[in-house]
């Protein structure tokens, strides 16, 4: 494997705008651990965009990415992760934390 972080794209469209919010994070970058960044952004597109100390994971990813949007469709947001190792539980677990700052 390369060293270095690995970088990851994914986008779906939305079908729950979230409107306007403040941007949101959760989490810390640290050891076993990651952050999560929500920001608005136009359109209905949920984009995702990962960098990743865990190298060769991208369908474990995939996997998780499309788990959180068939939950919460989100749309008219720009996702941030930033990782530094963390379990695919501890990525759901994040995701639905952030997600939850944007409720009513």
């Amino acid at each position: 494997m390369q060293p270095g972080l690995e970088t990851l794209d994914y986008c779906f469209t939305g079908t729950r705008p979230a409107g306007s919010f403040t941007p949101v994070l959760v989490g810390v970058v640290g050891s076993g651990n990651l952050e999560v960044l929500l920001e608005p952004d136009a359109g209905d597109a949920c984009s995702i965009h990962i960098e990743t100390s865990a190298r060769g994971f991208g369908a474990i990813w995939a996997a998780v990415v499309r788990d959180f949007h068939a939950r919460h469709g989100l749309a008219g947001v720009r996702v941030s992760i930033h990782d530094m190792g963390a379990t695919p539980a501890v990525v759901s677990l994040r995701l639905d934390q952030a997600a939850q700052e944007l409720q009513p």
